[in-house]
């Protein structure tokens, strides 16, 4: 099972983020790259998509040992089918 931090004030340059939120009745997300401050995080794709399909994406986009975080909001509650939540 895949574990998961949750996003920090100051997330690590080359770690994925997935943001989740409300989509009607759905919980959707996207996944975001973290680049340096002076640049634009990268966002892949542009379009929402299911949790899970998030987290796959997030996974095969990862660096090594750069961590996957994620950041929850419009009062989204986490899911433990998507793996552990930390911090």
């Amino acid at each position: 099972m895949s574990v998961y931090q949750r996003l920090p004030e100051r997330p690590v340059p080359g770690a994925m983020v997935v943001k989740l939120y409300h989509s009607g009745d759905a919980v959707r997300g996207y996944v975001r790259k973290v680049t340096d401050p002076a640049e634009d995080d990268v966002i892949f794709p542009g379009e929402e998509m299911e949790a899970e399909s998030a987290f796959r994406l997030a996974a095969s986009h990862s660096e090594a040992s750069a961590p996957i975080y994620v950041e929850l909001v419009e009062d989204v509650e986490w899911d433990p089918s998507w793996g552990t939540l930390i911090g």
